[in-house]
């Protein structure tokens, strides 16, 4: 499996990457990011619905419209106001052929909140290269910015290198035309947040400022969306152009944003991991050479990054089978959503096997052309477990992580993840069923992709603050789509008739700790949990998928630096014979509108630090692909709906936060 892979040095970088540096403008000083108030604080009105016991909100926070380059090159045209719009209920245009808007979107069921999250790469370019009497608009970078190849080395060795800047040819002197380009774009944004954020006591609606720091650093997908809790926001976003690693950002984030005196507050959500070749969650801190150092580093990733993103139009990334160090039963449902099964086949060569990430000397400067290698760092599970054994040698767990979930969609409708109408997600890339159904890259294919899926939140109330805090306590959970919606409580004793009654949520928060928290000190012989989860009712127009069963995932590490997972099935039924017709993609078979059960550990070890999260998983359904395939004539079906790459049939899924272990070594 393991391929050979050299020690890396600094001359064994492309010169792609080394001359992208080249006559580039300076980062602008830290200072240039300071928040500020950018719009009048409102007195909002109470929500009319506030419940103690919390609320679940369904939403997207990963949205680009025609402000991301990446959307623009494939004809989108769509902006953050009609971007709001179609997650709250109005139809939108996408393109279809020369036609910027001659299809129309619209979303099966509003969100309850929702940002977008446009790449802050080249606010200020794509202004310059669109418009005719900017200085820059002739420039060699703007002309192949104009063709629409929006993935040509000019372009993506800017989000690349690790020496990358701005152009000068392009921004001007010190950048000064894209830095105000940029703050246009901005504020843009900004606006279009505001107009649709409700503040009166309906609450129907909530909006966040935000955008995507997208750093490709070294060909690894290492994005973050960065999230701000109310309009006092940075004055510039921090992009890849000017800080290259996500540590600075980090910094900056705290230090421009929440140390400051506006009012300004900020959290970051990594994309999902899979295809970041082991490094979105390394352990390896370049430059912190102190275990003081490393700790401090860990601390500002825990407070920055408190939920992380486990699902998104680019597959599945909390666990894989096979993998090095990671010991368990293999767990069939790590099965789900293969996108790199494409990215891999794209950028291996040929004959070359797709191997283990190399992890010596050097390691965080080895460069790769895509998605190439395996590593248990890829993926959420690992990387809660690989914070355990962190926890253990700094103090602190950087990876003390929620799970969310999102779409990325590239059209700007965001949460539109329904499997049976998904419109596509990237424009005229993807704009035709054929294309949506198709594996083959020759053909234009896009079918690794998903429609993503939805981030929920358990809130008293559907507004900033009350979302925003519930991100940063992580009681935070994701969806592949559905709008399913689990419960998970940690404690040393419960209540065994937890789930009878209509006050066993209250008695959960009067005996335990919720999704995200720490078990408190040591005080029976094993933790119990709370384990529940309701299903997607759906709409008249798509009816939900009934639930299978509720699972508990369980991980730890050894001595050895080994990983363990267990899974244990804790309520419903595995094999309850339910499944798919494969000619209607009609569901049969009985499953559960409401599943609940109060689980101890069987297998406890107190001397060993744990952590816990829930898996809801629904009845088999089929697959978007498996839907058009059907929709379309059967003369016009393309050979993939045959021989389909991805699982026609799927069972879609929630996840929620994690709940931890510490053993007490105090004494």
């Amino acid at each position: 499996m393991n391929k050979v892979i050299r020690v890396p040095a600094f001359l064994l970088l492309p010169a792609g990457l080394l001359l992208s540096a080249c006559g580039g403008v300076e980062p602008p000083a830290e200072s240039a990011y300071a928040a500020r108030e950018f719009a009048p604080a409102i007195a909002r009105a109470p929500c009319k619905r506030n419940e103690e016991t919390r609320q679940a909100l369904f939403g997207d926070l990963h949205i680009h419209t025609s402000l991301s380059n990446d959307a623009w090159n494939f004809d989108v045209r769509v902006q953050p106001d009609d971007a709001y719009a179609y997650a709250f209920g109005e139809p939108i245009l996408l393109p279809l052929g020369d036609d910027y808007r001659a299809r129309r979107a619209q979303i099966d069921r509003p969100l309850d909140f929702a940002g977008v999250t446009d790449h802050a790469e080249f606010f200020g370019e794509q202004a310059v290269c669109q418009d005719p009497d900017a200085a820059g608009y002739a420039s060699s970078f703007c002309e192949v910015m104009r063709s629409g190849e929006g993935r040509a080395p000019q372009l993506v060795m800017q989000i690349m290198s690790p020496f990358s800047k701005r152009k000068q040819s392009v921004c001007g002197d010190a950048g000064a035309d894209c830095a105000v380009r940029t703050g246009n774009t901005w504020r843009h944004m900004i606006e279009a947040a505001q107009r649709w954020n409700d503040t009166s006591d309906n609450c129907e609606r909530t909006t966040f400022i935000a955008y995507e720091y997208s750093s490709f650093r070294l060909g690894s997908n290492l994005h973050r969306n960065v999230i701000f809790r109310n309009t006092a926001v940075l004055q510039r976003p921090v992009s890849y152009l000017d800080v290259h690693r996500e540590w600075d950002l980090w910094r900056i984030l705290k230090e421009q944003c929440i140390d400051g005196d506006t009012g300004c507050d900020v959290l970051a959500i990594p994309h999902n991991s899979n295809i970041s070749n082991g490094r979105m969650f390394a352990v390896d801190y370049p430059g912190a050479s102190s275990v003081t150092e490393q700790a401090a580093r860990a601390r500002l990733r825990q407070q920055i990054e408190p939920v992380v993103e486990i699902m998104q139009h680019k597959g599945d990334s909390e666990c894989r089978n096979g993998l090095q160090g990671v010991l368990g039963a293999e767990d069939e449902l790590c099965r789900f959503e293969r996108f790199e099964e494409l990215a891999f086949s794209r950028f291996v060569g040929e004959g070359e096997e797709v191997g283990q990430c190399y992890d010596g000397p050097l390691a965080d400067w080895l460069p790769h052309l895509g998605p190439n290698c395996l590593d248990r760092k890829n993926y959420a599970r690992y990387a809660l477990v690989e914070g355990l054994r962190e926890q253990k040698r700094l103090g602190v767990n950087p990876f003390k992580f929620g799970l969310s979930a999102s779409t990325d969609t590239h059209n700007g409708t965001g949460g539109g993840v329904q499997e049976a109408d998904f419109p596509g997600h990237l424009g005229n890339g993807d704009s035709m069923p054929q294309q949506r159904v198709s594996f083959s890259p020759d053909n234009a294919g896009n079918a690794y992709n998903n429609p993503g899926g939805l981030i929920g939140v358990w809130a008293e109330e559907n507004s900033r603050d009350s979302i925003f805090d519930a991100l940063q306590r992580r009681e935070v959970f994701g969806t592949s789509g559905p709008r399913i919606r689990p419960r998970f409580f940690g404690a040393w004793q419960l209540d065994a008739a937890l789930c009878e009654g209509p006050d066993g949520t209250a008695r959960a928060y009067a005996q335990a700790v919720p999704m995200g928290g720490d078990l408190p000190a040591r005080a029976g012989d094993a933790p119990v949990f709370l384990v529940a989860a309701t299903a997607d009712a759906g709409s008249d127009r798509f009816p939900g998928t009934p639930l299978q069963r509720l699972q508990v995932i369980k991980g730890w590490a050894d001595e050895e630096g080994n990983h363990h997972q267990r899974v244990y099935d804790v309520a419903g039924e595995a094999n309850n014979g339910a499944d798919v017709d494969p000619q209607t993609c009609a569901p049969r078979g009985d499953g559960f509108g409401q599943l609940c059960a109060v689980w101890r550990d069987p297998e406890f070890d107190a001397g060993v630090a744990s952590v816990y999260y829930l898996r809801a998983v629904e009845n088999p359904s089929c697959r978007y692909t498996a839907h058009q395939c059907l929709q379309l004539p059967a003369a016009e079906r393309p050979g993939d709906c045959e021989q389909p790459l991805m699982d026609p049939v799927i069972q879609e899924r929630a996840w929620s936060s994690p709940i931890w272990y510490t053993p007490d070594v105090s004494g």
